[in-house]
């Protein structure tokens, strides 16, 4: 059986900390990383309105990848404190689940796996998040990397979907074959709760959405708005629309937590090689709230994310890093000494992508500016 000994195991052994617990050292680490400090330089949706014609003006108001990320973690140790499970686990887990992102949020994300496909490669932000901390970071004489315990690496590998063994063989000390335990579930189903609930506020205060049109395509957010209005008859609008959001996000997370009691309690499942065992991953909502769910995250894809109104964001990402690849691609030397240096080891295709995978929004602009268009 593998318990909770084996996965605070560490890849370079360290002494016991005076006051601090091995999950306690791996949340420290993961938040003064490098990279963790440029995601409040990363799109979540979005960093500009569209057709803002500023492209270096950040919006104030909307959500980038660093305030995203702290809202999961406020929804994960919350939900984690409730259903008694390690809260430690969790934070450290949700402080890294996006670190791998690369600028221009899912845009990016996308061109840079279309980049690297046509050389037999592919980009996966939950693999480019374990590069980073198991050797990007350099923040210790004795080793690379953030030297964090084994249970927080395989989190960070499988919180959001499982990798088969057989395509993944250097994976293998993850436990490929078994689900990981509720802490890193709980990631996957906290992140949803964050992004669905602080999108429909960026998309409101945006404009881009309307609140006519979230009542009609989002029934889960129409039942809260409608009590909320009832409940506040003299408040103004928006405050009407944030208790609204309040609320829808209050209901998913107690519904998550009463589900992932209900499911826990049928398996009569009490130790961690049971919960990896399960049938399948134990932490969901109830089957009403998942439909729930799941209309709203389509209503964000058809509104929202693929609207025409970010069809320009969508084009301009694919651009500038499709444009920047293939720049790379032909001129390595264009790179810091500290990247071309890995090339020998990685390959071209997946040192160009390391490098732009790293940047904040405003830098891969300013490369763009220098560079691309030349």
């Amino acid at each position: 059986m593998r318990g909770d000994g084996e996965l605070m195991r560490r890849a370079h052994a360290e002494p016991a900390h005076a006051y601090r617990t091995p999950l306690a050292r791996d949340a420290a680490r993961i938040l003064h990383a490098r990279a963790f400090r440029r995601l409040a330089g990363k799109t979540q949706v979005f960093t500009r309105l569209p057709g803002d014609p500023f492209r270096d003006q950040l919006s104030d108001h909307f959500r980038s990848r660093l305030t995203h990320t702290l809202e999961v973690t406020q929804i994960a140790r919350t939900a984690a404190r409730a259903l008694g499970l390690n809260t430690e686990l969790a934070e450290a887990l949700a402080l890294a689940h996006d670190i791998g992102h690369p600028p221009y949020g899912h845009a990016g994300e996308k061109a840079l796996d279309r980049a690297l496909r046509a050389h037999g490669l592919a980009f996966d932000h939950n693999l480019h998040a374990l590069r980073i901390v198991t050797w990007f970071e350099q923040r210790y004489p004795a080793f690379r990397g953030l030297n964090l315990t084994l249970g927080v690496r395989e989190g960070i590998v499988k919180h959001s979907r499982d990798y088969p063994a057989r395509a993944h063989p250097e994976l293998a000390e993850y436990f490929l074959d078994l689900f990981p335990p509720l802490e890193a579930q709980l990631i996957d189903l906290a992140d949803e709760i964050a992004y669905l609930t602080a999108d429909l506020d960026d998309g409101l205060d945006s404009a881009i959405l309307s609140l006519d049109q979230v009542r009609a395509g989002a029934p889960l957010f129409r039942e809260f708005h409608q009590e909320a209005a009832r409940g506040s008859p003299h408040a103004g609008p928006r405050l009407i629309v944030y208790e609204a959001l309040r609320r829808m996000l209050n209901a998913l997370v107690s519904d998550l937590m009463t589900e992932v009691r209900r499911r826990v309690q049928t398996l009569g499942a009490s130790t961690l090689d049971e919960i990896r065992r399960a049938p399948g991953r134990l932490v969901g909502f109830s089957p009403g709230m998942e439909a729930a769910r799941a209309e709203t995250k389509r209503f964000l894809y058809n509104n929202f994310y693929n609207s025409a109104d970010m069809e320009e964001v969508h084009r301009h990402a694919e651009l500038v890093v499709t444009g920047l690849f293939a720049k790379l691609m032909a001129e390595p030397e264009l790179m810091p000494e500290d990247h071309r240096a890995q090339i020998p080891a990685e390959g071209l295709a997946r040192t160009v992508t390391d490098y732009l995978a790293g940047m904040t929004d405003s830098y891969i602009e300013q490369l763009w500016a220098r560079c691309g268009e030349s």
